[in-house]
């Protein structure tokens, strides 16, 4: 398959898979990337990694934002100031070396075809962050959704906290912080809740094993490399 068939595929998925959720999702994000920030700095640079509607990049503070990804409809969801990079993510990223104070990744590691994939997009966000600076993956997990995972066409890679915790640590990471159960798993099931109980779950970490289904793993780049400890 061509990218250019690939590419029209990912948008015609998504745009039936999220049809009429739109409002509800941009509400969502608003509060999450609230959440999120703590790792993302907002005078800093960060990249959405699979950014499809651009919920979050949108919704960042940083003052540089780059979004990746194959489905074109990115580019046309983007807000001005945002950096649109529309290709292949284990495709050499057009960034130089410690660019990035964060990598940002939300329901996506587990679309790449292959855990050679996964591996080669850690190495791509280890090469471009700066020291200190941080992978951030939230992401379905296999032990809790063993089923439900796979009623995704587009679900290749099944994950755990900490199968990407061992990957992370694989290309020179340190876990900043691995949370095996964080959000519930899915909003495109049609339910729309009030979004003052998202801001009251984030805000109560002892109902998250409750609820929680996908994984929050950070990892964060050393402050210096081996070569130079």
């Amino acid at each position: 398959m061509n990218g250019d068939q690939l590419s029209a595929d990912l948008q015609q998925i998504y745009q039936t898979r999220f049809a009429g959720k739109a409002a509800y999702r941009t509400q969502v994000w608003q509060e999450l990337t609230r959440y999120f920030a703590q790792w993302v700095p907002p005078g800093g640079s960060v990249l959405d990694l699979g950014a499809g509607y651009c919920e979050f990049i949108n919704n960042a503070a940083s003052a540089t934002k780059y979004a990746m990804d194959l489905n074109p409809t990115t580019r046309q969801l983007a807000e001005p100031g945002v950096t649109i990079l529309q290709q292949d993510c284990a495709e050499a990223w057009p960034l130089a070396d410690g660019t990035l104070d964060a990598v940002f990744t939300s329901n996506f590691l587990e679309h790449l075809p292959d855990k050679t994939a996964v591996s080669t997009v850690l190495r791509h966000a280890y090469r471009c962050l700066k020291p200190g600076g941080h992978f951030v993956a939230m992401g379905p997990n296999i032990k809790y959704v063993p089923g439900e995972y796979w009623d995704f066409f587009d679900h290749y890679v099944a994950l755990t906290d900490l199968s990407l915790a061992e990957a992370l640590r694989h290309q020179g990471f340190g876990i900043a912080r691995r949370t095996p159960r964080f959000l519930p798993y899915t909003m495109s099931d049609g339910r729309q809740y009030p979004i003052w109980t998202l801001r009251l779950y984030l805000a109560t970490p002892a109902v998250w094993p409750l609820f929680g289904k996908q994984f929050l793993v950070v990892g964060q780049k050393p402050l210096e490399s081996p070569t130079e400890a």
